[in-house]
This record gives structure tokens, sequence and C-alpha cells, in this order.
């Protein structure tokens, strides 16, 4: 990112200054509520349909947010002589003007991607394989607007050897204003949906207006197969080289001669020009594939050779959605996605249902889909053929429009309005279900969604999986390819769900799970997991389930291992896995150093077992004062590994790093490591990491206190002036430790601090909102990315493990994936 003075970019955008000309600025925001204090920050207030940022303009001078750019000065009133100000005609021209600037200053190729689908998939994936040939820098999530797109240059890293970025367009002349800002080299034209087709006269109109982006392009890569897309490319006069793919046409760059698809993964035959050869790659589905070709072609036009290519492709991993899953009404699941309604999104959002293992029934409740530029006929003709590759148990169709489409499921539930749905809800059998709720904005879906959800309790646990899966692959891109990962589940994965967090990282191809107790892994293979789970407790009477639901235990001392291999010899099952336990100075379980010869003798008798693994665990990895007992600990866990395979005859997998370990200790990452807390964000070393969970709440009510009053259980809380006293839903009883009481603790409301008064009470807190303009509803912030759990923690005496897994199961988890 570059760094200007204020004084430049009011030159660069014809803006008038004030305050310290000099100031340097290094990170642009929009947004309001990810700013916050910062010398180097500039917050660009927009004003939009909906919001204007110039009103929240005095909120960020008290956060002490000291640089704006703007279009008007008089809501800042006399806050003016504090701050660095740039005033300019259009706050968003002036954000194109600073990002077309730094795009003139970047030497590196940039990439550009449009369509209408899978934009965002190819530009993380086309990131992903070039990563492992260079630096490759990339628009972050969907910035890919009027505003998006110059944030998304901004970010550019100029030492990069590759800039990606996406781009779309919801209107007639968006494009060519992005093109003056992306400059593109080579572009990616995706495919063509109905996505935003209301804005334009035909399709051939949103084509056109698309493909202004690559009017001055070196190539254009794209799908020859699309016929109208071809057509117009030819048509079009653009001054670029057009390379194309195709199943159809052998003239093709790149012809597909075959695509075979297995249970896991799809292998593709291709041929471009003299060159033939196969690429496999970890996905079935047809829209992977298309993105995935995509990439394929556009990296073969660039001499990366087939090798390289398939090396890439192999170590795709999924691009998140945004979804949320919640706990229902008798033992359900719901997905509520009704934040949006079109035909691809809900292809997407189908198959994340069909990911769904734990229940065999399936639902689907979906209102009419808008603005998608389709007559009622044809488009909701698609949507059934759409559904009925999806086996569907329940069909519950809302609108009056999709209601009325007479070729329904024979078993379609119609409805049109949620008000009648919902009164008929009662007699709807929905237990047992997965439940997709899917639909545009103005049918409230969320009524649905709370009527199904399982608790009321307005407290709720959420859980972001787009930043779970950020840490895994930050922790993954520091392992080399052939070094496995297990991630810990046990205890609910944390306290974040154990079916859940483990439904989304067998998806996410992990390699093992990792459980404390026999019952965990038996609930998580009632729920559909398949891959390996490690049990790292299990009770000798346990034993018989370890098999049953085939499971490996881990084995640490001896009568455990007669009492594992009697079970076996009852079951007269043959060189069953097991994972062996060594003590290497933690002194939990573990065989000890004297134990090993005795340990291999006794595994060279026992023919009905075969040791998967050998592992041990470290006691201070984390603490670098420690680091001359951790490094005695991997030698010596060296030696006994060593040792064992010499008299057993095989190489079992090697694992000892947690968490820490990973980051602090790579030349042990051996075969296997064993991911934990990092997950989910915590370390407190690393803040590159991202938060995973927030624990929120909301205010119930609001009292005025005298002075001369005292709040809460043994008149603990004891007032020093006038208060305004909020209560929150949310004690002991759910997790909140009572030692936050009384002032030790705050809460977060409105990005401000606010104190506990008076001991927690088990089902409700109080907290001082004297200082803070709350109301009853408002939402509170218990721990998350602005209320560190690491410090809370701290303030406890305790560890953030010790945090998470007591939030009790009473409070509402929601899964949030984008």
């Amino acid at each position: 990112m570059p760094q200007l003075t204020l004084e430049k970019i009011a030159e660069i955008t014809n803006g008038k200054h004030s305050g310290d000309s000099n100031q340097f600025i290094e990170f642009i925001e929009t947004d309001s509520r990810n700013l916050y204090n910062g010398d180097r920050n500039i917050f660009i207030a927009i004003r939009g349909p909906r919001h204007d940022g110039h009103a929240y303009i005095p909120e960020l001078i008290e956060r002490g947010i000291k640089n704006f750019l703007v279009e008007r000065v008089e809501s800042i009133g006399k806050l003016k002589r504090k701050i660095n100000l740039v005033q300019v005609e259009n706050s968003i021209d002036a954000l194109q003007q600073l990002a077309s600037w730094y795009r003139t200053n970047l030497k590196m190729p940039v990439i550009a991607i449009t369509g209408s689908n899978g934009k965002t998939v190819v530009k993380e994936w086309l990131a992903q394989c070039l990563s492992h040939y260079g630096v490759s820098s990339r628009s972050p999530k969907s910035y890919n607007s009027q505003i998006g797109v110059p944030l998304s240059v901004w970010t550019i890293d100029p030492n990069a050897d590759w800039a990606i970025i996406e781009a779309g367009i919801s209107m007639p002349d968006e494009m060519e204003r992005l093109r003056k800002i992306i400059v593109p080299d080579f572009g990616i034209f995706t495919n063509l949906g109905p996505a935003h087709q209301e804005n334009f006269t035909s399709l051939e109109e949103k084509i056109r207006e698309k493909l202004k982006l690559f009017s001055h392009a070196r190539t254009l890569y794209y799908c020859r197969d699309h016929e109208l897309v071809h057509r117009m490319i030819q048509e079009e006069k653009l001054l670029c080289s057009r390379i194309f793919w195709s199943v159809k046409h052998k003239e093709s760059f790149l012809f597909i001669k075959n695509i075979r698809k297995n249970d896991e993964f799809t292998v593709i035959d291709i041929q471009s020009e003299k060159k033939r050869g196969t690429l496999s790659i970890p996905f079935t589905d047809n829209a992977s594939i298309e993105n995935s070709l995509h990439i394929v072609c556009f990296m073969l036009h660039q001499h990366f050779s087939i090798e390289q290519i398939g090396n890439a492709l192999n170590q795709l991993k999924p691009v998140a959605m945004r979804l949320e899953q919640i706990a229902g009404l008798k033992n359900s699941t719901i997905i509520n996605d009704s934040y949006n309604s079109d035909l691809y999104s809900l292809r997407i959002a189908l198959d994340y249902l069909a990911m769904q293992k734990k229940h065999i029934k399936h639902a689907l409740i979906l209102s009419d889909i808008k603005q998608s530029g389709k007559p009622a006929e044809e488009l909701y003709s698609e949507v059934v053929k759409l559904t009925q590759s999806f086996k569907l148990d329940r069909f519950v169709a809302i609108g009056r429009e999709i209601s009325s489409y007479s070729n329904l499921p024979e078993n379609a539930l119609r409805f049109e309005s949620t008000e009648s749905f919902l009164q008929e809800l009662p007699q709807i059998d929905l237990s047992e279900h997965a439940i997709l709720i899917k639909g545009a904005r103005e049918f409230g879906f969320e009524r649905i969604v709370s009527a199904l959800s399982e608790k009321k309790h307005t407290t709720l646990l959420e859980i972001n999986l787009n930043n779970l899966i950020y840490n895994l692959n930050y922790f993954r891109g520091s392992l080399s390819s052939s070094t496995r990962i297990m991630v810990m589940v046990k205890a609910l994965s944390y306290g974040s769900g154990g079916y859940e967090i483990a439904n989304l990282l067998q998806h996410q191809k992990v390699d093992y799970l990792g459980v404390a107790f026999t019952d965990e892994g038996v609930e998580l293979r009632n729920a559909g997991i398949t891959i390996p789970v490690m049990v790292m407790a299990p009770s000798n009477e346990s034993y018989d389930k370890i098999v049953e639901y085939n499971l490996e235990p881990e084995i640490y001392s001896f009568s455990g291992l007669y009492a594992f291999s009697k079970i076996l010899s009852h079951s007269q099952l043959p060189e069953y896995p097991v994972q062996i336990k060594l003590d290497t100075g933690m002194h939990r379980l573990g065989f000890m150093p004297d134990e090993i010869q005795t340990l291999a003798d006794e595994l060279l008798q026992l023919k009905n077992i075969r040791v998967k693994a050998i592992f041990s665990h470290l006691a201070v990895s984390d603490n670098p004062d420690e680091d001359e007992f951790t490094l005695q600990q991997i030698k010596l866990f060296t030696e006994m590994y060593n040792f064992l395979v010499q008299k057993i005859g095989y190489k079992p997998i090697r694992h000892i790093l947690n968490s820490a370990g990973i980051e602090r200790f790579p030349q042990a990452h051996f075969d296997m490591v064993r991911l934990g807390i990092g997950l989910h964000g915590i370390s407190a070393k690393n803040k590159q990491l991202k938060t995973v969970s927030t624990l929120k709440t909301c205010i119930s009510q609001i009292k005025r206190i005298s002075a001369t009053e005292t709040i809460g259980y043994n008149r603990r809380g004891v007032l020093v002036r006038d208060s305004e006293i909020a209560i929150i839903p949310i004690g002991y009883a759910d997790g909140l430790d009572r030692k936050l009481g009384n002032g030790n603790g705050h809460v977060i409301i409105e990005n401000r601090k606010v104190p506990f008064v008076g001991d927690i009470c088990m089902d409700l807190s109080m907290i001082d909102v004297t200082d803070v303009h709350a109301k009853e509803g408002d939402e509170v912030i218990v721990f998350g990315e602005q209320n560190p759990i690491e410090e809370l923690a701290q303030k406890v005496g305790t560890i953030p493990y010790e945090i998470l897994t007591n939030v009790s199961s009473r409070v509402k988890r929601i899964y949030i994936n984008e």
C-alpha cells in the first residue's frame, strides 16, 4: 500500500486540505465499524442511498481518528479544529482517483476477472495457484463494486508478482470507470448468468458492458462453449488477443478431451497445442470444474507446465459462502440464507445443504426470486429443474409467483406470504430435517428462522466460519504439502460446536480430527463425519465403541494396550490402527522412556494392532523462556520414535506440535501437526489470526438509579453518581465468570467500554451505561474482535480455553459462512 501525505491526497483528488498537510496516510477505510485509532488511517465519508458516512465522523473523532476525506463539513462543526481534513466534491470520485493514481505506479501484471458468476472463486483459486510460483496480491472478499474495486487496488502489494482484481456491475456505464482504475493487462470472463439483469435491456447489453473492462487489455481468457459470449467477443472491437477453452471445439487453445468424476475429485484430460496431460481437482461439482478450467487456460498460456498446474490444482481449498447455520427445533438444523435470492446462489446453498450429513431428510423453504430479468414461467422451470438434482423431502414455496407455478413438485407446500406459512407452521413436520431457508429480503424470512430456532435465549455465540477457514489456511501455509493436519474438536470444538465445526473441517479436507473421549467420536460418526478421528483419552470400557465406530484410540499404557488387543481378538480384526502416546516431559499420559523396549516387544507380539501414529505433547511450546526444555522434548521424542521404528519395522506418522508449536518450531512439523486453539484465532503472539467466536447479547432494560442506591446481590454494586444501569440476559449459568463483576470486567456497546456493576447473577448481569447513548435492545459484545478473549481471561486469572469452553450449551450458536 502507498504512503501519501495529506497534501498529496488533496492534489490527486483536487481537494482542499486543512490541518497537518504532512501527515502520512497508508490505510483507507469507508466503513466506520472497521476503523479504530491510528494516525495513518483516513476515513472517506461516502453518501449512499441508506447511510451517510458524514454522520459517523463525530463518533470517529472520539475514537481517536484524525484524518478524514469528506464532501461537506457542516456536520463536523467545532470538531474540525481537532482533525486533518481533505474536502472534495464527490467522495467516490476521490476514492477512485486515489486508486487510479496508485495503479499507475504498479509494475506487476494485473489480471481482471468479471462475469455473472464465479468471479470470487476464480479470483481466490487463481491466487492460490499462482502463490505456489510467486507472490499474488488479490482483492479482498467480494470487493468488486465502484467502492470495492478502488479499495482492492489500494491494497495491492507493490512487490507482488501478480495482482488479481474482480469487477462487478449492476448498471450500464459502470464498467468503464472500473477499467480506468484497474487497467488490466489480462482478463478472465467467467460466464453469463441472470444476476443484476433487471437493469439491462438484454443479455447482449450486459455482455457488451462487461467487455469494456478488457478493451485495452493484452489477452482475454474465456470458455468457447458459452456461445453468446463467444459471438459478442468476436464482434466487439477489442484490442486484446482472445484465448479460449472448450469441451466441444477441438480448435480451442485448450481442449477438454474427457472429464471423469469420482467420489471426492475430478480427473480432466486436456490437450493444448502439442501438449497433452491429465489434471485432477479436489471437487466434483460442475461450477468448480468450470472455474478451475479458466485457471488452467490462463496458466497454460502463461507458460506454466502441466505438472506445475496439476500440483497447484491438487491443493485448491474451498472458498467460503455467507450462510448461517443454527440449531432448530425438534433436532433440526437451520441453514439461513435469507439475504439474497437468485439461481446461482440457490445452487450454492443447495450444495451446502447437501453437505449436511447429520440429517437424512432435507427441506427447502424458498421465496419468489426477484429481479431475475426472466419471465416467471421460465424462471421457476429452472428452479424446479435445479432442485430435482437434490433429494428434497420438503419443498415449501412462499410468494405469489412461485406458489402459483403449476409444475412444482407434487409434494410442494404453497403459500402466498410468509404470514400464511407461519400460521400453518405448527402442522408442518420439519423434525429431524436440515432446512435451507432461502429468500429475498422483502419476505422477512428472519421470522421463519426465529420460529424454527431451538433456543430463544437472546444471548448467542456467533462463530465466523470464514475466519476459521482463514486461520486454518494460515497454518496450512506454514506447512509443507506432505505434512498432515489434525484439528482438535474436543469439548465441542472449544465450545464452538462439535459437529458443525467438524463438518466444515471435513469439507475443508483436513486429514484427522481429534476428540478427548469416545462418546465425542461416536457423535461425530453418527452425524456423518467419515474422516479419521483420534480419541485422546479413551477408557478401557469404551474400546468396543472405538472399534464399532472406526475410531483410532490413543494408547498410553500397557493396561490399555492389552485391553484393546483383547477387544480386537473378540472382533477378529487384523491390524487395527492405534496411536501411541509417548511421555517426553509433560508427565500426563504416555509411555515413559524406560518403557520403550518393552513397548516395542509387545507391539511385535500383538499382531492385531497396527501403529498408525506415534506422538507426544509439548508442555511449554508457547513460552520462549522454556525453549531449551521444548527442544529437549523434541529431541527425546525423535530418539524414542526412531527406536520404535527400528524395532517394529515400519514408519508410523509422527506428530508432536500443537498450535503454538506449529508457529515456533517448524523443524518439528514432522508428518502431522495438531491444530487446536489457534484455529479459533487465539494466540498470545500472532496478530495475523482472525477472531472466530463472538459472545453477544442485548439490553433487556435500562433504569435510572440514584447515587444513594446499590445494585444486585449483597449490595456490592455501590454507585458514586446518579447512573443509568442496563440489565443484560447473561450470567454465570451462561459461562460468564463471576470475577468480572463489580467493575473488574467490561462489555462493548457501540465501540465503547461499559463496566459491570454489582455481582454477576445466574441469568442476568448489570452494566453502567451512563456514559453511552444506549437503549433497550442494543447489541452488547461480551467478547470478540472488539473485546479480545485474551484480555477477558487475564482479568479473571485464567486462560482463553476456559472462557471458550465455559460458554453454556443453552447459549445459541450461530455459524456465519460467506
